[in-house]
């Protein structure tokens, strides 16, 4: 059976700055089966800009009249509310995981002993960022999402003192949603072959079947946004998929998993008993008396494949019937 792929529902910043919605999605997030629920930790001054402009998308999703900032203000999720959210997680029995966005994150959740840093894409440059990373103890999940093999390249020269330790990279395309034509799966196998990393893929598309066939191109790892429900306001819900489908996918990888194998070649064991049944053997297309020598004319092959095998064919041709046979019986030599 494959390796078992890490599944990550992507809460992100799906609470809207409410910790009740925050538990509520650790909560659906156990129930599908997923094997960390992860969120964003920011501090919305530190993160940008008055003057940053929102994504295409953030403006289809939210509205025009904000700044990036000021919706992230609205998205913050209290510093205060993390252990609770924490202990929910070792409750449920989900790992507990969230991606800081600037310096003072990265210690406040250094402080709160998470086993892994998702470095979200867009730090893939942020050289201070990635150096105080490396710094830190746990395993990387580095998300590539607009970067070029040039500097996902670099941004490993930098985490290299913690690649010991586990690094993952993650194929990402970032627009929400992701048009299919822009997923382009086969660059988790150029990932793979260029860096010698496990990869995995962080699906932005809409449906499940991406994930499902990442996981079936090897992905390491499967992340893709969670919401309890796509209508609510906030700039990633339509861009997330609800408890169901995120079951759904779950389940679906899973199989997935199963069905991959070890790559050996050879009859299952379910499949094995079909063998006497679908197979044929050597028979006897008339009658043929004994002492006739069995030729092209009188053999012919039916099931069962109890008998001589047709592929011993060339080798029965040509001796001679040691008794009678009847048409249909099964040759004996």
């Amino acid at each position: 059976m494959a390796d078992k792929t890490l599944i990550i529902a992507e809460a992100g910043v799906n609470h809207n700055g409410d910790p009740n919605l925050a538990f509520r999605l650790i909560r659906a997030a156990a129930e599908t089966g997923a094997d960390i629920v992860k969120f964003q930790t920011f501090t919305p001054k530190l993160l940008a800009t008055k003057a940053a402009g929102k994504a295409e998308y953030q403006v289809k999703n939210e509205g025009e009249g904000t700044s990036q900032l000021e919706m992230l203000q609205k998205l913050y999720l209290p510093e205060n509310a993390y252990p609770a959210l924490i202990n929910e997680c070792t409750e449920t029995g989900i790992e507990f995981l969230s991606s800081p966005f600037d310096l003072p994150s990265i210690d406040f959740l250094l402080g709160l002993g998470i086993k892994r840093w998702k470095i979200p894409s867009g730090e893939i440059t942020n050289y201070p960022y990635l150096k105080k990373i490396a710094a830190c103890p746990g395993q990387i999940i580095l998300s590539t999402g607009m970067a070029t093999l040039q500097e996902i390249e670099a941004a490993i020269k930098i985490l290299r003192p913690n690649t010991a330790r586990g690094l993952i990279l993650l194929h990402c395309n970032t627009e929400y949603p992701t048009p299919f034509p822009d997923v382009n799966l086969r660059a988790i196998e150029t990932l793979r072959r260029e860096f010698g990393f496990p990869v995995g893929y962080s699906d932005h598309t809409a449906g499940i079947e991406v994930a499902v066939a990442a996981v079936a191109l090897g992905a390491a790892v499967i992340e893709k946004h969670f919401t309890l429900d796509r209508s609510l306001p906030g700039p990633d819900h339509q861009a997330s998929i609800e408890p169901n489908d995120f079951k759904r996918m779950v389940q679906s990888i899973r199989n997935i998993e199963s069905a991959l194998g070890n790559g050996q070649k050879a009859p299952s064991q379910s499949e094995s008993k079909n063998i006497p049944i679908v197979r044929k053997s050597l028979v006897a297309a008339r009658r043929i008396l004994a002492g006739e020598t069995f030729s092209d004319e009188n053999l012919t092959t039916k099931r069962p494949g109890t008998g001589i095998s047709p592929m011993l064919w060339e080798s029965v041709v040509g001796r001679k019937a040691k008794r009678n046979f009847e048409a249909d019986e099964m040759i004996e030599l």
